[in-house]
């Protein structure tokens, strides 16, 4: 379980935030790896934050996973500890980690962080990344217990964000936009496999529906196989059907923020 620790944040790479966090993980355990997931989730955007976690940890050793994404930061909201699938989670509990928690296995075990012994003093309310969460992975890393962090939260007072969902009606598939990375790639909720209950395959043309607006888009399998500046629809490495540009930002064209509703037909 302690093989790692992870960060995830909107802390952006101008200043230096990141680095302190990493500071004072280093210096509560220095032997510690660290890999940062991402630093430049949309500031406040959880969902986004949510979305990032959750496709990236099941390709990372179980461990420590911080994240720090909070609109709400100093407002009080509690911080929490998450066992799940061998894996701690550490954050704020505003659904950030719900998405990575359910893809772990569900919740196990939480607590909430209040153990001031474990932080780093003075805690400046603006900022649990460094003063909480870092110095809070640090230890459990080394081998603290997460019950000894604060009392035990109920499992189902937890916050969790709504699961972006899809559905499969009237020969078409419902979803919604789950987030835009930072090429304009547009993320939908509907699965690869959903098309092919469909009977849709790679080389065959999608009628996708944004609103009150209809397209046909290729769907093939990167945003390479259309010349440059044309749409497209293809199956990302989550195994989620997206809408690109080659060589431009899909979201911006289509006017496609997360969760946006799209519905996608076979043409044939």
């Amino acid at each position: 379980m302690t093989s790692v620790i992870t960060l995830l944040t909107d802390y952006g790479l101008e200043d230096g935030y990141v680095a302190a966090c990493h500071g004072v993980i280093a210096g509560i355990a220095p032997q510690a790896r660290v890999i940062d997931v991402c630093h430049l989730v949309p500031p406040g955007d959880v969902r986004r934050g949510a979305a990032i976690l959750a496709q990236t940890v099941p390709y990372l050793p179980r461990g420590v996973h911080v994240g720090a994404v909070d609109p709400g930061t100093g407002g009080g909201r509690r911080a929490v500890a998450v066992e799940a699938g061998g894996r701690v989670f550490v954050g704020p509990d505003n659904g950030l980690l719900s998405w990575a928690v359910r893809a772990s296995g569900g919740a196990r075990s939480a607590y909430e962080i209040r153990n001031e012994a474990h932080f780093l003093h003075p805690v400046s309310p603006t900022f649990p990344g460094r003063d909480v969460f870092a110095p809070v992975a640090g230890r459990l890393w080394g081998g603290l217990d997460p019950a000894e962090l604060g009392p035990a939260v109920p499992l189902d007072r937890l916050v969790t964000l709504p699961e972006p969902t899809s559905q499969l009606r009237d020969g078409s598939v419902e979803g919604e936009v789950v987030s835009v990375d930072r090429y304009g790639n547009t993320q939908l909720s509907i699965a690869a496999g959903d098309l092919r209950a469909l009977g849709v395959e790679v080389g065959d043309t999608l009628g996708v529906w944004l609103g009150r607006r209809r397209l046909s888009l290729p769907y093939r399998e990167t945003y390479a196989a259309v010349p440059p500046g044309e749409l497209v629809a293809f199956a990302d490495s989550a195994g989620l059907v997206a809408i690109a540009v080659n060589s431009g930002d899909a979201a911006q064209r289509l006017g496609l923020p997360p969760g946006a509703h799209v519905r996608l037909s076979p043409t044939h």
